[in-house]
């Protein structure tokens, strides 16, 4: 007897390639899902189809949607605005925060030549033409991207791109978190939170 049986083995090697999974985290929630009601396991199984046959992309902001048109085109955003992020989990946490209004721009990767990801590998120059197409007019552009080697490349890009645009063009803020000892700290972000430091209030 084969231990375990080929349809958990299945299972489990298919979890597994989920990120943050390892085999044995995949084990246990197999057996998990096996103690389930099999209604319990119905629902997954339907809830993950529909994800993958009714999850779209919007075809302005790129963010996920149910629709090619999502909220992005409403009134209830700050329309000036709009904040770059590499993908849809970092409009997730700056949603989270409460502090941000405006549009989004998801540009799906970053570039990185190492990966053989160029410029026209992810939505720049759809945000380019969105900004120069844009009514009423874009005046900001925020970079939220992460401080990487491939984050600050395509920051320089997308800067170099905008530039005869005429638009505002910020990124967002790098320093040292709340919490967070000097000491421990790595000499590029120390560095930049000392010359971008704002007046003491």
């Amino acid at each position: 007897m084969n231990f375990p049986p080929k349809i958990v083995d299945n299972a489990i090697e298919e979890i597994s390639k989920l990120p943050g999974i390892g085999k044995k985290t995949a084990l246990r929630l197999v057996l998990h899902l096996l103690k389930q009601d099999p209604i319990s396991t119905a629902h997954l199984t339907t809830a993950l189809n529909e994800l993958r046959d009714g999850i779209k992309y919007c075809g302005t902001c790129h963010i996920i949607s149910d629709t090619t048109d999502c909220t992005c085109r409403t009134i209830k955003r700050d329309l000036s605005t709009v904040c770059v992020v590499t993908d849809t989990p970092d409009v997730m946490a700056i949603e989270n925060t409460a502090q941000y209004r405006g549009l989004y721009h998801v540009l799906g990767g970053v570039i990185s030549p190492i990966e053989g990801i160029g410029p026209s590998d992810i939505h720049i120059d759809s945000l380019v033409e969105r900004i120069q197409l844009s009514e009423p007019k874009i005046e900001e552009v925020i970079l939220a991207l992460s401080p990487t080697m491939e984050g600050d490349t395509t920051a320089f890009y997308i800067t170099k791109r905008l530039k005869e645009s005429g638009v505002k063009i910020t990124s967002i803020a790098r320093g040292i978190p709340m919490g967070g000892e000097l000491e421990y700290t790595d000499e590029i972000t120390l560095g930049r939170s000392i010359m971008t430091r704002s007046e003491y209030k």
